[in-house]
């Protein structure tokens, strides 16, 4: 585990399912064969090495006897399935009134449909594994409960030109992303801009970024680049960066704009 918020929660929940299982009188390779799962998964799971899904709990817990103690931990076990990055995010996420993003290189993630996640988590070099990518992907989807959420928040989007047209995951993965684009735009509280690439003048050539403003009235910046994930606190950093938003925003198609050249574009691809 990359976090040892999370690794104690899965060292709690296998010393639970270890402790249950034995007051049972079940070895491993009995509970697997119950639940339908292998002795080596019972056994990285009550040795804190795998995140157990919530089928594994559930019929663990009812397996065991357990009375809805084991499945009680579900909520716990998938956060802690969630990169812990992701899990800070979030949290600003969900105190925000206002979120605003500009990227320059992909599809914002709260926009991403899982295909297109997925394809970009296959990319990853040092390549990640088949559960590293389920547990990335799966995180990103997550993140999208804050178009749900009451009251909702207004958030925007500036892409860059080039995110709609390069084919991640293929030309069918890509035209079902654009479509996507197209229907979240249609909430009242969403608005989607594209920098066209033959704008002159951009604001944005210093790369992505994004601006939460919360609840409380502060404002936060965050990037990602590479290797580095930042939060950006400094309230003269954050006013720099609200000015070059507004100005991106500014400079790139009105949303109304922005829906027409997204159609244009998914014509062409498909």
């Amino acid at each position: 585990m990359e976090d040892e918020e999370a690794a104690a929660v899965l060292r709690t929940v296998g010393r639970q399912i270890k402790m249950w299982r034995e007051a049972a009188g079940l070895k491993q390779t009995e509970l697997g064969s119950a639940i339908g799962y292998g002795e080596e998964m019972v056994s990285s799971v009550e040795r804190a090495r795998r995140i157990p899904k919530p089928d594994f709990l559930d019929k663990t817990d009812e397996v065991l006897g357990a009375g809805g103690k084991i499945s009680a931990m579900k909520e716990d076990v998938e956060k802690a399935r969630y990169p812990k990055t992701v899990r800070d995010l979030t949290k600003l996420e969900d105190q925000a009134v206002e979120l605003g993003a500009y990227d320059n290189h992909q599809i914002n993630g709260l926009l991403q449909t899982p295909e297109y996640a997925q394809a970009l988590y296959a990319m990853r070099r040092p390549a990640f594994t088949e559960d590293e990518i389920e547990r990335h992907v799966a995180a990103r989807m997550a993140r999208k409960a804050v178009f749900d959420r009451v009251p909702r928040p207004l958030i925007t989007f500036v892409q860059e030109e080039s995110t709609l047209r390069r084919p991640v995951g293929g030309r069918m993965v890509l035209g079902q992303q654009l479509e996507h684009l197209l229907e979240a735009a249609k909430l009242r509280h969403v608005s989607i801009q594209v920098m066209p690439t033959d704008r002159e003048d951009h604001a944005g050539m210093a790369g992505p970024f994004r601006l939460l403003k919360l609840q409380d009235g502060k404002a936060l910046g965050h990037f990602e680049a590479q290797l580095h994930n930042r939060v950006i606190s400094d309230p003269r950093d954050v006013q720099i960066l609200d000015m070059r938003y507004g100005m991106i925003r500014a400079q790139a198609l009105s949303p109304r704009e922005s829906l027409a050249f997204i159609e244009k574009v998914l014509g062409e691809e498909t």
